[in-house]
């Protein structure tokens, strides 16, 4: 991987990481699309590290509350009604189901799990999930002409089986093209909490499970035709762009709905499934050998 390719996969990483759209599934069509060797999930669980260096610092001060009252209620009982006391346990058991799964499941996302014609299909089929999620929201937020609008739930509200739940959605992310916020928000809104507060909770939960996995691949970083140098550049490039990223689509769920990622997750899907079954690309076109 040369410097160029490192700096436009960082840049792909930062753009899609917190959209609804899949950011290990734009890294992995981009390098096919260009025709360079798939960078390979290693590649991608590191430069993730950038994003969610952004997510820290993004919400300093909510995680800054919740890891402080959180220690300090593990010697102080009266503490541990607190809710931020009990977000920090929510992060954590929400956290369970993806590092389970991750190591369990390893070989298949380094492998199977690349085929462009099953990232095809999660695009489309997680693309059409997150429509019917938004639809309710909206349905609740908006009420009806014979319907009065519905109070939807905030994290406040949160308790250890709706972590639970966000963690088995966030789990699904380990196949390129569902997203990792695309499925947690998703849930979210199943559960009936509203979009901000859905997009919050899927950020936070993430930190674990995203730095615990990119810690881990360090060991095969460097390997293969992806440098130790490239490999860096891109997570920082993925770091500023990301927190640009991030601190506009906060902003724009406040008031926007999710149908403009939901008509292009599908529209991508179908394009890739056209081009597959065209002959243009190979289902494990430039499928990384390092």
């Amino acid at each position: 991987m040369n410097w160029f390719e490192s700096f436009v996969l960082g840049l792909v990483q930062g753009l899609t990481e917190f959209l609804p759209i899949s950011s290990s599934a734009h890294l992995r069509l981009t390098a096919a699309f260009a025709g360079w060797q798939d960078p390979g999930a290693a590649f991608t669980a590191i430069t993730q590290i950038g994003t969610e260096a952004a997510v820290i610092i993004y919400f300093r001060k909510d995680i800054g509350r919740i890891i402080s009252m959180w220690a300090r209620s593990l010697f102080d009982r009266e503490l541990r009604h607190d809710h931020d006391a009990q977000m920090g346990w929510l992060v954590i058991v929400g956290s369970l189901p993806i590092g389970v799964l991750g190591i369990t499941l390893k070989d298949a996302i380094e492998g199977p799990f690349r085929d462009l014609r099953l990232i095809a299909t999660t695009l489309i089929v997680m693309g059409v999930v997150l429509g019917i999620a938004d639809r309710l929201a909206a349905r609740d937020e908006k009420g009806g002409r014979h319907r009065a609008a519905k109070q939807r739930k905030t994290l406040t509200d949160l308790g250890v089986k709706d972590g639970l739940l966000y963690g088995v959605c966030q789990a699904m992310a380990l196949i390129p093209g569902v997203s990792r916020s695309g499925a947690t928000i998703s849930g979210g809104l199943f559960m009936g909490y509203t979009r901000e507060s859905a997009a919050r909770y899927s950020f936070l939960l993430a930190i674990p499970a995203v730095l615990a996995s990119g810690v881990y691949e360090l060991k095969d970083a460097g390997q293969g035709h992806v440098a130790w140098g490239p490999t860096v550049f891109a997570t920082i490039v993925a770091f500023v762009v990301g927190y640009a990223v991030i601190a506009w689509f906060m902003r724009f769920i406040s008031h926007k709905s999710f149908m403009p990622f939901v008509i292009y997750r599908i529209l991508l899907g179908i394009f890739l499934f056209a081009l597959v079954a065209a002959g243009v690309l190979a289902p494990h076109a430039g499928e990384t050998a390092g």
